[in-house]
C-alpha cells in the first residue's frame, strides 16, 4: 500500500466536498449505524457496496440477558466496567421491562464505573448514574489494567460485553483474582443476507472496490473467515495489501486484519466521522491523478477517468495501465513496466489487447500514444 507508513492518519481535515469521492467505489461491512457511514461516503459521491458480514440482534428478550442482570444485582459489584454506549442504554432498557430497572441503577450506583469511551461515558450519566475514569487508550484492555493497577483480588467486576467475549480480558481479570460477570445487552450473529458478503469479498479480489471500511473488530473477523470458507483469503489479503485500500475506526478493530498481515488506515481519534475524513484525505491524496494534455484535463479518481468535462468508468486492469502514464507526465513507459500491472498475462499481445480497452473506454482514444518499439505515452 503505497503511501502508508503508519497505522494512524492525522493531519488537516478536507472541508466537506459533494464531490471529494466520485469515481470511488467504497465496500461497508458495518451492521450498526451503517446508514450514517454510508450516507457520509455517498454525499460525498461515493458508490457505495453494502455487506454486512454480521449483523446485531439486541438481547432485550433473551432470557439470559435477564439472569445476568438479576445476577449483578445480588452480586452488587465493586466495578462495572462499560463498553458501548448502545450496550448500556439497552442493558438498562432490558432491565426496565424485566421489572429489575430500579434495583439494577441502584446497585450500580454504588459501584465503582469506568467507561471505554466518551459515548460511553455519556450513556452513564444519562441513566442517572456517575463513572470514575475513562479508558486512556479506548479499549477494554486498558480498562482490565486500570483495574488490575488498582488491585483486583477479591472484588466482583461486572463487564457489559460488546457484542463478543474477549477471553484475554477476563482470564486477565479471574487469573487477578477477581470475580467476574459478564453481562451481554446485544449479540453479533451471522449477516441475514450473506449473498451480500459473497459479492463483496469478489468485489475486493477483482479489485474493484477503492477502499472497504470496518467499524468493529467482529465485522473485520468476520471478513477474513468468509474469505477462508470461500477459499478466497490469499486472493482478499493480496487485494487488501494493495488496490483496495482497508479503513478501520481504530486499532481494536483494525486487529484482527493485522494478525493476517493486512494494514489498515485508521485516525487517531477512534470515531466514525474521523475514519470518514482519514478516508477522503488519504483517497485524495494517493488515489487522485491530474495531468494536462493536448485534449484536456486528465483527472483520474479511483475506477473513473475524467477529460476535461466527460466521465467514464474504467476496469482495473485500465485504471493501472491508465496511472502507470499518468505518472509518466507524458513520457514514454516501457512495455515490460505495463505489463507487470495486467492481471491475466505478461506478453506483448495481452499488452495490446488492454491498450485497446483503453483506448475503446476512454473518451479521446488518441490520449494513449504508441512510440513504435519502446511502449506507450500519454498524449501532453
Amino acid at each position: 500500500m503505497a503511501g502508508v507508513t503508519g497505522l494512524t492518519a492525522s493531519g488537516p481535515a478536507i472541508g466537506f466536498d459533494p464531490e471529494q469521492l466520485v469515481g470511488f467505489r467504497i465496500g461497508v461491512t458495518a451492521h450498526r449505524r451503517s446508514a450514517d457511514l454510508i450516507a457520509a461516503l455517498e454525499r460525498r459521491g461515493a458508490e457505495v457496496l453494502h455487506a454486512p458480514t454480521l449483523q446485531i440482534v439486541p438481547a432485550d428478550r433473551d432470557e439470559r440477558l435477564v439472569a445476568a442482570t438479576a445476577e449483578v444485582i445480588k452480586a452488587r459489584p465493586d466495578i462495572l466496567l462499560v463498553t458501548t454506549a448502545y450496550g448500556l442504554n439497552g442493558w438498562l432498557e432490558a432491565a426496565d421491562a424485566a421489572g429489575l430497572g430500579q434495583n439494577l441503577l441502584e446497585v450500580l450506583a454504588q459501584a465503582r464505573i469506568l467507561v471505554r469511551g466518551p459515548k460511553a461515558r455519556g450513556a452513564v450519566r444519562a441513566g442517572g448514574l456517575r463513572d470514575s475514569g475513562m479508558s486512556d487508550e479506548e479499549t477494554t484492555a486498558s480498562l482490565v489494567d486500570q483495574v488490575l493497577a488498582e488491585g483486583a483480588d477479591g472484588r466482583t467486576v461486572a463487564i457489559q460485553l460488546h457484542g463478543f467475549v474477549d477471553d484475554e480480558q477476563l482470564t486477565r481479570l479471574r487469573a487477578a483474582g477477581a470475580t467476574v460477570i459478564t453481562v451481554a445487552p446485544y449479540l453479533w450473529t451471522a449477516p441475514s443476507e450473506p449473498q451480500r458478503v459473497v459479492r463483496l469479498l469478489d468485489a475486493i479480489v477483482a479489485r474493484t472496490l477503492d477502499a472497504v471500511t470496518f467499524t468493529s473488530a467482529p465485522a473485520a473477523e468476520a471478513l477474513v473467515a468468509a474469505a477462508r470458507d470461500r477459499g478466497l483469503f490469499e486472493p482478499v489479503v493480496a487485494a487488501m495489501r494493495s488496490n483496495v485500500v482497508p479503513f478501520a475506526v481504530g486499532p481494536v478493530t483494525a486487529a484482527p486484519l493485522h494478525a493476517v498481515g493486512v494494514i489498515a488506515i485508521h485516525p487517531d481519534r477512534y470515531r466514525l466521522g474521523a475514519m470518514v475524513r482519514t478516508l477522503c484525505e488519504y483517497l485524495v491524496e494517493h488515489q487522485v491523478r491530474r495531468l494536462p494534455t493536448r485534449h484536456g484535463l486528465l483527472e483520474i479518481r479511483g475506477r473513473s477517468a475524467a477529460l476535461g468535462q466527460d466521465r467514464v468508468t474504467l476496469s482495473p486492469t485500465s485504471v493501472a495501465v491508465l496511472r502507470l502514464l499518468a505518472d509518466a507526465g507524458g513520457a514514454v513507459v516501457p512495455k515490460a513496466r505495463l505489463q507487470e500491472v495486467l492481471a491475466d498475462s505478461d506478453d506483448d499481445h495481452a499488452l495490446e489487447v488492454a491498450i485497446a480497452r483503453l483506448r475503446q473506454s476512454l473518451p479521446r482514444r488518441d490520449l494513449v500514444a504508441t512510440v513504435i518499439k519502446r511502449g506507450y505515452r500519454l498524449d501532453v
